[in-house]
């Protein structure tokens, strides 16, 4: 009598030698797909993920240590996504100051159109990790979190270039965008937490929020 083949359990064929790397996307993949449709992390366990990809809970261990090892990769592809989104709004104006508001409203944009993977990147309680000291000098950071501010740092180098047009008059990029960032992220939770209050269309709360707190002179 032939033996089951691993993986029919779950019907999933077993990645061949080499395919590693495919079966960690995959895990991370489905973790992703759980987040969308249900909206919140609690949703996500090991066996949840497990199903969702097609393979036995036991699998997973030779890519994550635990759960959190798994959240930690989808918020790594959410950073990158985010600081690729802003980059790529900024770019296509050429005047200083419509660019850092095009990056402001590329990041306000990802917020509002995919809540759940925002709400992962900023509003997770991590009680369990040690509590960042944030250094003056960013380069002072660990790697991971200097990767995860690349998006944050567009924003700071776009109110640089404001400054050095003579555009702004701001003497601190780096704390005057980081009230940028924060008055962002308050525009952004407020609209997902009372869809029906009567705010302004946020692209223009996000052009007034560049202009005061980045100190726009002209």
């Amino acid at each position: 009598m032939k033996s089951e083949s691993a993986g029919s359990a779950t019907g999933r064929t077993r990645n061949r030698r080499g395919e590693g790397a495919l079966l960690r996307d995959e895990i991370v993949t489905a973790a992703e797909r759980i987040l969308e449709r249900e909206g919140n992390e609690e949703a996500l366990t090991l066996r949840s993920v497990a199903r969702e990809a097609g393979i036995s809970a036991p699998s997973i261990y030779t890519h994550f240590a635990d759960r959190d090892a798994i959240i930690d990769a989808v918020l790594a592809l959410a950073f990158e996504r985010l600081r690729a989104r802003v980059v790529a709004a900024a770019e296509v104006a050429t005047d200083p100051v419509q660019r850092l508001v095009a990056g402001c409203r590329a990041y306000c944009a990802f917020g509002m159109e995919d809540p759940a993977q925002y709400r992962l990147l900023f509003g997770r309680q991590r009680t369990t990790r040690r509590q960042l000291e944030y250094p003056a000098d960013m380069s002072q950071l660990p790697d991971v979190w200097q990767q995860n501010l690349q998006g944050f740092m567009v924003l700071v180098e776009g109110l640089r270039e404001c400054v050095a047009a003579g555009r702004s008059a701001s003497t601190d990029p780096v704390a005057d965008a980081t009230t940028l960032w924060t008055s962002m992220h308050g525009a952004v939770t407020i609209r997902q937490f009372l869809p029906g209050f009567p705010l302004p269309p946020i692209e223009r709360t996000v052009e007034d929020l560049v202009h005061r707190i980045g100190l726009i002179t002209s």
